[in-house]
């Protein structure tokens, strides 16, 4: 199915579902952004948005800057929210396929992640590191990799019982031949993404966040939760 038609169908997702869809993908922006102020905002930690702050300014922070405040405690509760964060967008994901399935949803599907914690930290870390391996390679194999082990989530929402590796190898079988399918789907999303960081430069309020992403977060969610029905009943075929 053309990437046009899963936007199509992902659009008219969109208005049958509000305001309620709406609702909840602000409810997620807001924890996933909570996530981010958190981390790094930590007492100990190395505090990224002043290292930014001083390099836009034309200074170049020293290591006494950027390690004064470094303590083991502040970068082991920064590293604990990263791995929060792939939890939540399993949450989102799972939502967005309930919806896409037209299945009844709820504000708690964005903590469905939680219920299989580790199986998501897991394959949030073992893809993250292959894709840095091929990465050192060139950049091309190392988006390659990105493409065959992105829809594992989705695998492993659909069979909790599945293993990790289970589920990231499934995820090989089922994008082979397909990467470039979902590589356009991203491109096509491209202006949006700028619009969306155009619109917090511009106005660098909390409010600003949702204006876009309100939109963009279930559109291009129900879009990739459609690519992956499609490839499921093309292989159950």
């Amino acid at each position: 199915m053309p990437g046009s038609v899963l936007k199509a169908n992902a659009r008219k997702l969109i208005f049958d579902n509000s305001p309620r869809l709406f609702l909840i993908s602000i409810v997620y922006i807001v924890l996933i952004t909570g996530v981010d102020w958190l981390t790094v905002r930590l007492p100990g930690s190395i505090n990224t948005a002043d290292i930014y702050a001083r390099l836009a300014s034309g200074e170049i922070p020293g290591p006494g800057i950027i390690y004064t405040n470094f303590r083991p405690t502040g970068v082991f509760l920064a590293l604990i929210l990263n791995f929060i964060q792939p939890v939540l967008y399993v949450g989102f994901t799972s939502f967005c396929m309930k919806t896409t399935r037209s299945q009844d949803t709820e504000f708690k599907d964005l903590l469905n992640g939680f219920l299989f914690f580790i199986k998501v930290v897991s394959i949030f870390i073992i893809t993250t590191f292959f894709i840095f391996l091929w990465s050192m390679l060139l950049i091309i194999p190392g988006i390659v990799a990105f493409y065959r082990y992105r829809l594992a989530y989705y695998i492993l929402i659909d069979d909790p019982a599945k293993g990790v590796m289970q589920c990231i190898n499934e995820s090989k079988l089922i994008m082979h031949g397909k990467k470039l399918d979902l590589l356009t789907i991203d491109i096509s999303f491209i202006g949006w993404y700028i619009l969306n960081n155009a619109v917090i430069i511009l106005i660098p309020s909390p409010v600003a966040l949702p204006l876009v992403s309100i939109w963009l977060s279930p559109y291009f969610g129900l879009t990739i939760a459609a690519f992956y029905e499609n490839q499921i009943a093309a292989t159950a075929v």
